[in-house]
């Protein structure tokens, strides 16, 4: 698997959202509405997500495991990172 394409939207507020991402994996498969997101150790990328009955939040995209999550992760903060 291969990240092919990385489109940052930066979002200047002051909260911790910094950006939004989308990502093309392949070329033939779009994930969208990844978040940037300011953490107590630095940046992470929020997956996807819709909020439940309860209120809670559900991944709605995602990584099997660590290490995709990470290879993610990395290039996700990385271009935004090179942009921002």
């Amino acid at each position: 698997m291969e990240i092919t394409d990385i489109r940052i939207r930066k979002i200047n507020t002051d909260s911790r959202l910094k950006a939004v991402a989308s990502i093309t994996i392949d070329n033939c498969f779009a994930i969208h509405e990844l978040r940037v997101i300011v953490g107590k150790e630095g940046l992470f990328v929020a997956m996807p997500s819709r909020q439940v009955g309860d209120g809670a939040f559900k991944d709605i995209a995602h990584p099997i495991n660590a290490q995709t999550r990470k290879m993610v992760e990395d290039a996700v903060i990385a271009k935004y990172q090179e942009e921002c």
